[in-house]
């Protein structure tokens, strides 16, 4: 069974997440009166009410300013809203569930098998439903990961069965225009080169790729996984000439002939680890070394900000951990370049997001993942430039101590 629990600020108490949603859709232009803010949970399992309502009064809401409702909409006094749901994709990691299922745990209630979370809108104003649609694709949801619900809200019903079906995809007779046209579509992000290495290799099997296979390669040889311009055969051609001609040199892998060769070639007594272990180790004093491991998160964080910053800060804490025997992360860095946050919609590349919504997403990622946890953020900078609009720099580092 699916019980779901929607949980809302009371009258005269102030609707945070409501109000920043108002000051957004004003930024858009539109004229929104009023917005408040439910979170709904759905919890899937052998739960009966007083359970239902031990978990409610004492896990998902605050008595003191909010209240819920357990299998039923909340009453919002007035008319005139539009009202708009929205969940997470089928498959895309939701960030509070298995915390919400540990603390109900805590309860010492059982039979919970699912948790899914989803956010109510309710929008008041001068408001066409084209107005909503354009507000809701802005400010109130991201496509990459969540979408509208239409209809009954809620997930799967309890005894629904998954049919698993084997997807192949055809490219071991294609022709080079079908191999570009698949790697568009599919959102692979693999040139044409890698398409038919692929292609190739598949051959020999005497078969097709399955999508999960595919998917899997393209991840994996992906610029964010693999560092292909790092690790690429690069031709450069500075400005100026020598002797009357153009300066012109080729680099065969760009990190291990700048960064790497550098440090090699320096060989400085303090530098007790580099460019072997997950995170570069240098000497402080007679008894501590010190740690640090930046890396750039940002074309994730133009996709979704939110989980692409969070997972950048989250995967530099992990690296000085488990660096040597284990390092202690003492403070975290971070450096972020956005587009203008009053950068015109108007003006705005087809399929990015706002830069103002960018910036948002990014910083609260970083603060979720980093300061909550006890490790502070103790320097950094944040550049706008229109250079930045449609792609994001999001370097986030941590140092660490051992």
């Amino acid at each position: 069974m699916i019980h779901r629990i929607e949980i809302r600020e009371k009258a005269g108490f102030y609707d945070a997440a409501g109000e920043s949603v108002k000051r957004d859709i004003r930024d858009l232009g539109f004229k929104a009166k009023e917005v408040r803010a439910i979170q709904i949970y759905l919890i899937e399992g052998a739960l009966n009410k007083a359970e239902i309502l031990r978990i409610c009064e004492n896990l998902l809401s605050d008595p003191v300013t909010q209240t819920y409702s357990y299998n039923g909409n909340p009453r919002v006094k007035g008319n005139g809203y539009k009202i708009v749901e929205v969940e997470y994709n089928a498959g895309v990691m939701d960030p509070v569930e298995e915390s919400v299922k540990k603390a109900i745990g805590d309860l010492g209630i059982e039979g919970v098998r699912t948790v899914k979370t989803a956010k109510k809108y309710f929008i008041k104003g001068a408001l066409s439903y084209a107005e909503i649609h354009s507000i809701a694709e802005k400010v109130l949801y991201n496509k990459v990961i969540q979408h509208l619900v239409k209809g009954s809200p809620g997930i799967a019903p309890e005894g629904s069965a998954y049919k698993f079906e084997i997807t192949h995809v055809g490219i071991s007779n294609a022709p080079d225009g079908r191999l570009k046209k698949i790697s568009r579509q599919g959102q692979l992000f693999l040139n044409l080169g890698e398409m038919k290495a692929i292609k190739k290799y598949f051959k020999k099997l005497d078969r097709n790729p399955t999508d999960c296979e595919l998917e899997t390669l393209a991840q994996t040889w992906s610029e964010h996984c693999k560092h292909k311009t790092f690790r690429g055969r690069i031709t450069y051609s500075g400005q100026g000439t020598i002797n009357g001609k153009k300066i012109t040199k080729n680099i065969n892998n760009l990190l291990k002939s700048t960064i790497m060769k550098v440090t090699a070639d320096l060989k400085k007594p303090w530098c007790v680890s580099v460019f072997k272990d997950n995170s570069g180790i240098i000497r402080f004093d007679e008894k501590y070394n010190v740690c640090f491991k930046v890396e750039t998160h940002n074309h994730p964080s133009a996709l979704e900000p939110y989980g692409g910053a969070g997972t950048g800060i989250g995967g530099v804490i992990r690296d000085p951990l488990g660096t040597g025997l284990g390092a202690k992360p003492i403070i975290n860095t971070d450096v972020f370049c956005f587009g203008p946050p009053d950068y015109p919609y108007s003006k705005l590349p087809k399929g990015t997001l706002h830069p103002k919504r960018v910036m948002k997403g990014v910083v609260a990622g970083v603060r979720d993942y980093g300061n909550r946890m006890g490790i502070p953020t103790s320097n950094g900078a944040v550049l706008f430039d229109e250079n930045f609009v449609g792609n994001p720099l999001v370097f986030c580092g941590n140092v660490g101590i051992m």
